[in-house]
């Protein structure tokens, strides 16, 4: 009955990113219920990257770009959990910064998102993603044959999935700094 309300609502194709191949029901993780409402379907590929059985393809997300919008929550809730694990992606980050969730949806959303590690600078304070931070120290860009010098502003920063690293635009080239080797500005 579940499975039959799902594949129904989602009329026969994967909710986040249209596939028609290899379907089957994802209970969404810290639902409410075991409801139809707190499932999605979702194709084979999202579903292994949903569960962490295969690594996560980037360019595979940006089918959230549609899926965002849909009027199921469960469905909302999936793509700002995913979008939030991406968000180091600029794409990812513009389409979070445009999503619009219910106060209840986003409260289920943000029950089940991991809580990272904070990212730090050079004098503890938390940096976040779109930060302006400047370099404290020089900094030689090994494969970019230039060194960022001491004091350069680094604009609207990216979290990275390691806590310890920020990425930014330095002369143009996009790069991983260590975030100890930056103040937030």
């Amino acid at each position: 009955m579940l499975q039959e309300a799902v594949f129904n609502r989602a009329d026969n194709a994967c909710e986040l990113c249209k596939n028609t191949e290899n379907l089957d029901v994802f209970m969404v993780p810290e639902s409410p219920d075991e409801t139809a409402g707190c499932a999605v379907l979702t194709c084979q590929t999202c579903r292994t990257q949903l569960t962490g059985e295969a690594d996560i393809d980037t360019n595979h997300w940006r089918c959230l770009n549609d899926a965002m919008w849909s009027p199921t929550p469960a469905v909302q809730v999936v793509a700002y959990r995913m979008l939030n694990k991406l968000s180091g992606e600029s794409w990812a980050q513009d389409l979070l910064d445009m999503a619009y969730l219910e106060d209840d949806v986003k409260q289920w959303a943000e029950a089940g998102l991991i809580e990272q590690e904070a990212t730090l600078d050079c004098n503890g304070t938390a940096l976040q993603v779109g930060d302006n931070v400047h370099l404290v120290k020089d900094l030689t860009v090994k494969g970019a044959n230039f060194t960022a010098k001491r004091g350069t502003p680094v604009r609207g920063i990216s979290l990275s999935d390691n806590p310890l690293h920020i990425e930014g635009k330095v002369n143009g080239t996009r790069i991983v700094i260590i975030a100890a080797y930056t103040k937030k500005s």
